[in-house]
């Protein structure tokens, strides 16, 4: 499972944090993110509470904290080969 690494953080209502502005794919007990980036010299905050379910139809808009979502990340996390949509009444 792919955890989120963020360059910033936030409170969210309920009291927990949440990731903001730049964020990676990580994988815990590594020390990078997985498109490689070091975790240690980019300074980047690990959360490991919080799943990476980005897609690259995701849509970052001006309300959210998230402001940028790194695009080789979901490229390396999405499923290969799989169709994100299933046809209901295929005809005969």
């Amino acid at each position: 499972m792919n955890a989120v690494a963020a360059s910033s953080e936030w409170i969210g209502s309920d009291g927990v944090r949440q990731p903001g502005g730049e964020v990676h794919a990580w994988r815990p007990g590594t020390n990078q993110t997985v498109c490689g980036l070091a975790l240690s010299r980019t300074r980047l905050r690990r959360f490991p509470h919080v799943p990476f379910d980005f897609r690259a139809t995701d849509v970052v808009t001006s309300e959210d904290q998230v402001r940028y979502i790194c695009p080789r990340c979901v490229a390396a996390t999405s499923r290969r080969g799989e169709r994100n949509w299933t046809r209901v009444s295929p005809r005969p």
